[in-house]
């Protein structure tokens, strides 16, 4: 196994080539602070190939996804803030919902959806079920109400049909719904990328500068601290520094949820796979580049300077993870790393 190396150390492309013909497992160790779980990067799982039953479920789950009927209004879907020709999300910087309202959060890229342990960006959802049912229970989401969407699909001779060909006669439950949309996320996967082949066939797929970029990720920019294994995702929570504290447009993340202390400002680790398709990014879609997101890692975050929350008084101040931390990397080197995240 190599050895990261350090600013004053750094390897030469030509030894970049060397170090990273291998495998994930043999290639320059990644540099972690104290704190960091780590899990090597590598391919995404492969599901097995949906057969029979299985099969009818994920294509009757894709017709739900894309069924307007779900909301309250009649004219939200699934899609609507997932669309593949946007990269599952909505190219938007806060989603949009019932009657317009604009929610506070990004609609984050649900490629990956089916591989997550928890969703949503507080993870207050902990199944690909419970995830649909709370998008489509949302108030200022899709509004839809649980008894009226059971009413529109039991009333729907196409609909009964087709459960009926999967469990038989009787009423459509919410959960069946449900489950039907889970079977049909289990089979997103993110478009193959130049990183899937890099892993597949080698180096000689980067340019020197995402090369460059990778190894960088992987060391002195500290990316893989929180952005790794097969989803570049730790799926942990932390805060990087935009909880806006004590100002307008505040969220003070999975401590809405959970109340605890150390969870002010903390939101899950998104992964990273296709992000060159899924701007803006981060929990408020702050930015609509890459290179907006390295400029604020390189500088450390920010510093929250507010005393008292906006929203909760009761809330404590954030502290920011100490695996965030500044950088100093070149203009050469934050263009190498923006030039890596867009193969994945």
């Amino acid at each position: 196994m190599g050895t990261a190396g350090g600013p004053e150390s750094a390897p030469s492309i030509s030894e970049l080539r060397l170090l990273y013909g291998g495998k994930p497992q043999d290639w320059p160790r990644p540099l972690l602070h104290q704190g960091a779980v780590f899990e090597e990067f590598g391919p995404l799982p492969v599901r097995p190939k949906l057969e029979g039953r299985d099969m009818l479920q994920a294509e009757l789950g894709e017709e739900l996804f894309n069924e307007r009927r779900l909301s309250g209004s009649g004219q939200y879907a699934c899609s609507s803030c997932h669309n593949r020709e946007l990269g599952m999300g909505d190219g938007l910087r806060t989603a949009f919902g019932h009657d317009r309202q604009r929610g506070n959060r990004n609609a984050q890229q649900i490629f990956t959806a089916g591989f997550m342990h928890e969703l949503f960006w507080d993870g207050r959802a902990v199944s690909l079920e419970d995830q649909a049912i709370a998008a489509m229970t949302n108030p200022i989401e899709m509004a839809g109400e649980p008894a009226r969407i059971e009413e529109w699909i039991n009333s729907d001779p196409d609909y009964r049909a087709k459960f009926a060909a999967l469990q038989g006669e009787g009423r459509i439950t919410l959960r069946q719904i449900v489950g039907a949309i889970a079977e049909f996320q289990k089979t997103l996967r993110p478009p193959r990328s130049k990183w899937d082949r890099m892993l597949e066939e080698g180096p000689s797929v980067f340019t020197d500068e995402e090369l460059a970029g990778l190894h960088l990720f992987r060391t002195k920019a500290g990316c893989a601290n929180c952005h790794n294994g097969p989803l570049f995702s730790d799926q942990r929570y932390h805060n990087i520094g935009l909880t806006y504290y004590g100002r307008k447009y505040e969220d003070l993340g999975r401590y809405l949820l959970t109340g605890k202390a150390e969870d002010v400002g903390r939101f899950r680790t998104p992964s990273l796979r296709a992000i060159g398709q899924t701007g803006p990014y981060m929990h408020n879609g702050l930015f609509p580049t890459l290179s907006g997101i390295v400029n604020l890692y390189n500088a450390g975050s920010v510093t929250e300077k507010r005393e008292a929350s906006l929203t909760d008084p009761a809330a404590p101040r954030p502290v920011l993870d100490p695996l965030v931390k500044e950088l100093n990397l070149t203009a050469e080197e934050r263009r190498a790393l923006v030039a890596f995240l867009e193969t994945l």
